[in-house]
């Protein structure tokens, strides 16, 4: 059986193992949290390089990719110091892969509802999920990107791709360089949740964007409203239906009533390749479609 691994310096209470079999192949997916301790994460990959079939990085990105061009997060990059055998992702294929189907799907599924309420869509930080935000654009969305929000507290929206462009052209190789829990919540800091720039949430009639992000300043009254997202706890689902969630639309597949990272799943998809590397974007793609993989919808309200 193949082995999947993903170490994420988040919280240890979202930890979870199933085994699940993928093309054919029998496959253990497990997630290991070290409550924002980069360096027992290191030890961790350190521990299982070259016994397991692929890494994950979860909580973190070893960087940012923006239209096909990769900026390392150099506080990341110590993360897998010590990896030298086992293939390491950190989810930005299948960012760049299956979320692009988000919109697509939103479509097929949800387009009376979303056209009844107006096709607008706050998006996170949109420079992190560079795919899902050109598609939501693309498909004709009235976009907000709370970049400046969610990373630096600069309550400034970007209203376009030209904006955000714009802005990763200057931003990144200065937030790349940052500490990175300066820009994304870790450990405990992921169950703390604050109420801030209601007013775009309010306005949007889809939120897409990180989990963590999206509940780090998630107001109590979400009602009637459409979440897109990835990695969803049990917990996440009843905060996102006591808030009035109406759908909420995970992109990766849910798994004994979780939905795994794009770390996680990419990891597992390279481990049953056998390859031993991570896969181009058009092998995750021939690989998806063969699976048949597509946005899960769950109706909460």
């Amino acid at each position: 059986m193949k082995r999947a691994v993903s170490i994420s310096i988040g919280s240890s209470k979202r930890n979870k193992a199933v085994e699940v079999t993928l093309l054919g192949e029998r496959v253990s997916i497990e997630r290991i949290g070290t409550d924002g301790d980069i360096e027992a994460a290191a030890l961790k990959f350190k521990e299982l390089d070259g016994k397991v079939d692929a890494f994950g990085v979860g909580g973190a990105d070893l960087g940012a990719i923006v239209e096909g061009r990769f900026y390392p997060f150099h506080s990341i990059q110590k993360l897998v110091r010590y990896v030298h055998k086992t293939p390491v992702v950190d989810g930005g294929g299948l960012k760049n892969t299956l979320e692009n189907k988000a919109p697509q799907f939103l479509d097929q599924k949800l387009s009376e509802y979303i056209n009844a309420r107006g096709r607008k869509v706050m998006i996170t930080v949109g420079v992190d999920r560079w795919g899902l935000s050109s598609n939501f654009v693309e498909a004709g969305y009235e976009t907000v990107f709370c970049d400046l929000m969610f990373t630096l507290g600069v309550p400034i929206p970007i209203r376009s791709m030209r904006g955000l462009r714009t802005l990763a052209a200057l931003l990144i190789p200065l937030v790349t360089r940052f500490p990175f829990e300066w820009i994304y919540p870790t450990g405990e800091k992921q169950d703390v949740r604050e109420p801030r720039y209601v007013k775009w949430y309010e306005w949007a009639t889809v939120v897409a964007g990180d989990c963590h992000y999206i509940k780090r300043h998630m107001p109590d009254n979400m009602q009637g409203k459409v979440v897109v997202t990835n990695t969803t706890t049990a917990e996440d689902v009843e905060l996102f239906r006591k808030c009035g969630v109406k759908y909420l639309v995970t992109t990766t597949p849910v798994l004994e009533e979780r939905s795994f990272g794009t770390n996680m799943m990419e990891a597992a998809l390279v481990a049953i390749s056998g390859k031993g590397r991570p896969l181009t974007w058009p092998e995750l793609t021939e690989m998806l479609d063969k699976l048949g993989f597509e946005p899960q919808l769950q109706e909460l309200n």
